[in-house]
């Protein structure tokens, strides 16, 4: 009987074994930059999806990792010699800080279980011992950086000031932990004491007002969400500046031709007295996003809109 053929190896596979055979023979040292997506995809004749899937297994397993400035390098964690791994977990706290320090850095797709345990110099499954999985780590995560900015209590007078204070207190918390919009879901909120603890901040911001308890929970859930869609954009942007070293100016130095072509033919003359640097202003974006979001409120709060 014919045995079955056995299945080549994936050649995302052979990337990824490739690079660490280079890494562990010292061809690739830490903080020396990993070769381009385009630049494996064009060497190992695979496509772009391929290769960048082989990257991200490089820094799953801890071997590179993104640098603000540098793009994908190698980590320090691939060459440096290992201690042997202490079976304790260190405390939670320290395990909490250091994975938001990684998806800080790193973005949260940088952030495994493995990563973690890398950088604290452990072993993976010591880390089981306080978290339950990766989701479990991200909600206490989220819950850190929320318990780390707790507002005022009572906060400024007036339903207004309160609300600026809080959409802009997380708009300075998203600024700094850019991996919030992807987790914070509004129908399926994380369930944990520091974000709850900024909704019911809001709700008695709201408290006195003449309105059904319904709009009251509704524009308490509005609020932040305003705040993480221009969050959204932010992470973007940040995102391609980091993995693509695109800045905003890049992206438009790049596009310049095809932007004089449409912007000179007259059909679009109010877009072209646009200034750049009012699209290039997100924090004016989002000024402007809350500004008229809570303009909209007061008209309700006055009986001036039926729409609402």
């Amino acid at each position: 009987m014919t045995p079955p053929a056995q299945r080549p190896e994936p050649p995302y596979r052979r990337i990824v074994a490739a690079i660490r055979a280079r890494i562990t023979a010292g061809e690739l040292r830490a903080g020396e930059p990993l070769p381009s997506i385009r630049r494996i995809a064009r060497d190992w004749d695979v496509a772009i999806a391929t290769a960048t899937k082989a990257v991200a297994v490089l820094r799953d397993t801890g071997l590179v990792e993104t640098r603000v400035g540098a793009g994908t390098v190698v980590s320090a964690h691939a060459t440096r010699p290992r201690r042997g791994k202490p079976t304790a977990a260190p405390p939670l706290d320290h395990v909490v800080r250091t994975a938001i320090a990684i998806a800080d850095a790193e973005g949260l797709d940088a952030l495994s279980m493995r990563r973690l345990a890398a950088e604290l110099d452990v072993g993976p499954m010591s880390l089981y011992r306080h978290v339950a999985n990766k989701d479990d780590l991200v909600a206490r995560m989220v819950d850190a950086v929320f318990t780390d900015r707790e507002p005022p209590d009572p906060g400024p007078d007036g339903w207004r000031a309160k609300l600026e204070l809080i959409a802009r207190l997380q708009w300075e918390v998203v600024q700094q932990h850019l991996w919030l919009p992807r987790v914070i879901s509004f129908t399926r909120p994380p369930l944990v004491p520091g974000a709850m603890a900024h909704t019911e901040w809001t709700l008695r911001a709201l408290d006195g007002l003449d309105l059904p308890a319904a709009t009251k929970v509704r524009e308490a859930i509005t609020l932040p969400a305003l705040v993480m869609t221009s969050a959204t954009t932010l992470a973007a942007e940040v995102e391609a500046g980091h993995d693509r070293g695109e800045t905003f100016d890049l992206w438009w130095e790049a596009r310049r031709s095809r932007t004089a072509e449409l912007l000179d033919s007259d059909a679009f003359p109010l877009l072209a007295a646009v200034p750049q640097e009012v699209v290039a202003d997100l924090d004016g974006l989002f000024e402007y996003a809350l500004a008229r979001h809570l303009d909209g409120f007061a008209a309700l709060l006055e009986g001036r809109s039926a729409d609402f």
